[in-house]
């Protein structure tokens, strides 16, 4: 056992009570520098008396005890217990199919599997994570899209107040929807704040994407994208990849660990930007879209990169190309 959480002294406080008394104090007069009861002082100094000499090295009397009692008289059988667990150990079942079979209440199957460790079925075992970095700006950007709902007032998030007036419930003002592009390598990030996420608005804006990080001399290679139907059944999208001659990866169904940079950009955006100020409405929160983007992209210390920005691992930095 350990220290409970509202235990009100510590392991060296309790050392420290003992102390006290052993150097002449009464339980009163320590108990009263330490600021607790008498009654605690007489247990701790009970429980330091009684204690073993392997105790009192390792200075385990001074925590606390198990609350189990010492005799279980009305403990289940050993032999249904072990009726149970052949059960369980047969079927895989839960407490419900068990009981069902043993014809044992389902609490009582239950308190037993916990008992023994396995009221719960073992998880399977996570697969490693694969890092991974692109050697060169440009070798793959990560492309998705979040959505951002339009306000007319501060919302919940930073108000706390989830009440809507008529108006807002009769007519809702749809959403912001924030086109994001993450070069692998620098983590340089372009983005806009667009009305929808069509086929044609996402085609425009990946080719202006290529142009922006064209100016900052970086080549477009390969493109990641998840399975939406704006990048993988979008011709025109397909058709601006092939004049430029770039490749496009489809990440797999339910992995979005894949296009883990751009997913992690937008949880960092969102809790930097969008809800990191209050403002009086979505226009003037998407009014300072484009400083939290420089920020971001020149000054803004990034952990994967040493702590840099993105724009000191991009190409013609300061009019020089590296």
């Amino acid at each position: 056992m350990g220290i409970h959480a509202n235990a009100k002294l510590g392991r060296g406080g309790r050392r420290e009570l003992v102390w006290l008394m052993r150097a002449g104090s009464t339980e009163r007069k320590a108990a009263a520098c330490i600021s607790v009861a008498p009654a605690t002082a007489h247990r701790w100094s009970v429980r330091e008396r009684l204690a073993s000499v392997e105790e009192r090295a390792s200075g385990g009397w001074a925590l606390d005890a198990s609350s189990r009692p010492r005799r279980s008289p009305r403990r289940t059988d050993p032999i249904v217990e072990r009726r149970v667990m052949a059960a369980r150990e047969r079927t895989g079942w839960g407490p419900r199919l068990i009981a069902g079979e043993t014809g044992v209440a389902h609490s009582t199957v239950h308190a037993i599997l916990r008992r023994h460790g396995c009221s719960r079925a073992p998880r399977a075992a996570r697969r490693e994570v694969c890092r991974y970095e692109w050697p060169c700006p440009g070798d793959l950007l990560h492309i998705d899209v979040k959505r951002y709902p339009r306000f007319a007032r501060p919302g919940h998030a930073v108000t706390g107040d989830r009440s809507k007036t008529a108006a807002e419930v009769r007519d809702p003002l749809g959403h912001d929807y924030f086109h994001a592009v993450v070069d692998d390598h620098s983590r340089l990030a372009y983005g806009e704040l667009l009305d929808d996420e069509r086929a044609a608005t996402t085609t425009a804006f990946f080719e202006r994407a290529i142009a922006w990080f064209a100016d900052h001399g970086i080549k477009t290679r390969r493109v990641m994208t998840d399975g939406a139907w704006s990048y993988t059944r979008n011709r025109s999208l397909h058709e601006l990849l092939a004049t430029h001659g770039i490749r496009q990866i489809v990440t797999p169904p339910y992995t979005p660990r894949w296009n883990g940079k751009v997913e992690r950009f937008h949880q960092t955006m969102e809790r930097e930007w969008a809800k990191g100020l209050r403002y009086r409405n979505h226009h003037a929160r998407n009014h300072a879209l484009p400083h939290w983007l420089a920020h971001y992209n020149e000054r803004r210390p990034h952990s994967s990169i040493g702590g840099r920005p993105p724009i000191s691992r991009a190409h013609n930095l300061s009019g020089q190309d590296s």
